[in-house]
């Protein structure tokens, strides 16, 4: 077994401050790498395609550093701006349609939690529309209920084609990964948490609850801490309990943080030393100065890098597995032998009518 570099290391001292650019340069060198030797080969790089149907400042601005990071990558980006929201749907449904397209990504909000004719948000309405073989963000109706079903691949029992997950959930899982004492490696997928007790101090659908359910997954007892309510899960099982945010992050060896606002931080005095601390709000929620006495203490401020680095990788894995030419030709011919036994087995049924009536 081939010993993964180190590229964190705790100060038994005192708190370290992590660049989460060293994980994210890992993933991108090999996105860079599979580029080249695509282009060498004659192929074009996987297409991005990016809708953008609002005006906030933030979404123009993210668009703006996906596209940036994915030219400097080798990949394709094309933004698609849609001036009337009503049209993201149509504009959705051509991004599937379109055999150029490798991977959708949509700048939301749009609607927010606005009423839709089919279901409760309109905005989580589209995400359930991007078609799974270009759902660069893993958050379509196939891949969450997957994910929450702990089904890693989508061709079981073949198992060649993997299950996509959230970008920004799977940042922090591979930040973690890298980070001392936090995933154990040399147990098998699945039990690499074991023992392991995480508090997340987020629940949206983007990013807190996938995140739990992803660790869980992993073997970890995972508190999630919401506004209103402490649930935790463990063993693909989720129980309200009646923990308070200081008790859950007082046992907790991992702790995330994503309160999306400036007023939220959390009382330094909860942190036990040698604990992994990553924020993945826009906000610092904790006090970086008093969180580095802490001895041992490994702080990531911020998980951005990291994220466009999974989106990058998403992208190359749906091309793979959905659009270069070695899936295509591999897909014609599973195509092919369905038909066969189809048609092997309408001949046999048919036969086997034929003999019955007969005897008759």
């Amino acid at each position: 077994m081939v010993e993964k570099e180190v590229l964190i290391t705790a100060d038994p001292k005192k708190g370290v401050k992590v660049n989460s650019g060293i994980v994210a340069k890992q993933f991108r060198d090999e996105i860079k790498a599979k580029v080249s030797t695509m282009t060498a080969n004659g192929e074009d790089a996987p297409l991005l395609v990016g809708l953008l149907a609002n005006k906030d400042p933030a979404a123009k601005q993210y668009a703006e550093w996906t596209g940036r990071a994915c030219r400097n990558d080798g990949l394709r980006y094309e933004l698609r701006t849609v001036d009337d929201p009503i049209d993201v749907e149509a504009a959705l449904i051509d991004a599937n349609d379109d055999p150029r397209v490798h991977g959708i990504i949509v700048y939301y909000p749009i609607f927010g939690q606005e009423e839709s004719f089919s279901g409760a948000s309109q905005d989580d309405y589209l995400r359930d529309s991007v078609s799974h073989k270009c759902d660069v963000e893993g958050l379509c109706h196939l891949y969450r209920t997957n994910l929450y079903r702990n089904v890693r691949y989508l061709d079981y029992p073949i198992n060649s084609q993997k299950c996509l997950l959230p970008c920004t959930a799977l940042s922090v899982v591979k930040i973690l990964e890298a980070c001392p004492g936090c995933y154990d490696t040399t147990k098998t997928t699945g039990k690499q948490l074991d023992g392991k007790v995480i508090t997340i101090i987020n629940r949206s659908e983007i990013v807190g609850r996938p995140l739990a359910a992803m660790l869980a997954n992993d073997g970890a007892i995972v508190y999630s801490v919401d506004i209103e309510s402490i649930y935790k899960f463990q063993g693909g099982r989720l129980n309200k309990c009646e923990e308070t945010p200081e008790s859950c992050v007082r046992m907790s060896s991992i702790v995330v943080t994503g309160v999306p606002t400036k007023a939220y931080r959390m009382p330094t005095e909860w942190i036990q030393p040698n604990t992994t601390v990553v924020n993945v709000a826009s906000f610092k929620n904790v006090d970086e100065e008093a969180l580095l006495k802490v001895p041992g203490v490994v702080y990531v401020p911020m998980v951005g890098k990291v994220t466009v680095a999974m989106l990058e990788r998403n992208l190359m894995r749906l091309y793979e597995q959905f659009h270069s030419p070695e899936s295509k030709a591999n897909q014609q011919k599973t195509s092919q032998w369905n038909l066969g036994l189809h048609l092997y087995t309408a001949a046999a049924v048919t036969l086997l009518l034929a003999l019955q009536l007969r005897r008759r």
